[in-house]
């Protein structure tokens, strides 16, 4: 495997011609080339180097920087990410009508209602994290807590219906026993 070359490196590309590394990630360099501007290529690619610049910065881009901080921000704070309803429930009202029919009908808006439902599940991934990680809890006391935690999620997946999304859905124990 060849050296990372370092960005302000300077190639010579076969197929693209002279250019200048840009970004520089594990397995590319973003390359902006003379002729044809920029363009990624695998770090093992066949090309000329011209002039090695210092790898003396990490090679980890932006992006896989704003993608790991972004799922260490889900896993672990206590900030709820965007879930879309379904499209069909957007709007819409839900009514709970009481069987004696002298009582009123009480009518919430189904954007609230579903914005509970998501702020409920997202507490109790924070709760799971929470049990995971304890110092304090010994791994039977883990298993027990994690136990009723998978149960809540299964007594919730009726509002699974609401969710535009099926990887957004409530998932319990699937296991028969």
């Amino acid at each position: 495997m060849k050296k990372i070359l370092g960005i302000g490196s300077r190639i010579n590309h076969p197929d693209h011609g002279k250019g200048v590394v840009t970004n520089v990630s594990p397995t590319q360099y973003w390359v902006t080339f003379i002729d044809n501007g920029l363009e990624t290529i695998d770090v093992d690619a066949n090309f000329e180097v011209i002039e090695a610049a210092d790898d003396d910065v990490d090679t980890v881009s932006f992006y896989e920087v704003e993608n790991s901080l972004r799922e260490i921000l889900k896993k672990w704070s206590d900030v709820s990410e965007v879930v879309p309803l379904a499209d069909k429930y957007k709007g819409g009202t839900m009514i709970l009508q009481p069987k004696d029919v002298s009582l009123s009908n009480k009518e919430i808006p189904i954007n609230t209602f579903f914005h509970k439902i998501v702020m409920l599940r997202d507490r109790l991934r924070v709760m799971e994290q929470k049990i995971n990680s304890s110092k304090t809890l010994d791994d039977q006391d883990k298993v027990d807590l994690q136990q009723y935690i998978t149960r809540c999620y299964g007594s919730l997946t009726t509002f699974n219906v609401l969710f535009k999304s099926n990887t957004q859905h409530f998932k319990g124990d699937s296991s028969k026993k």
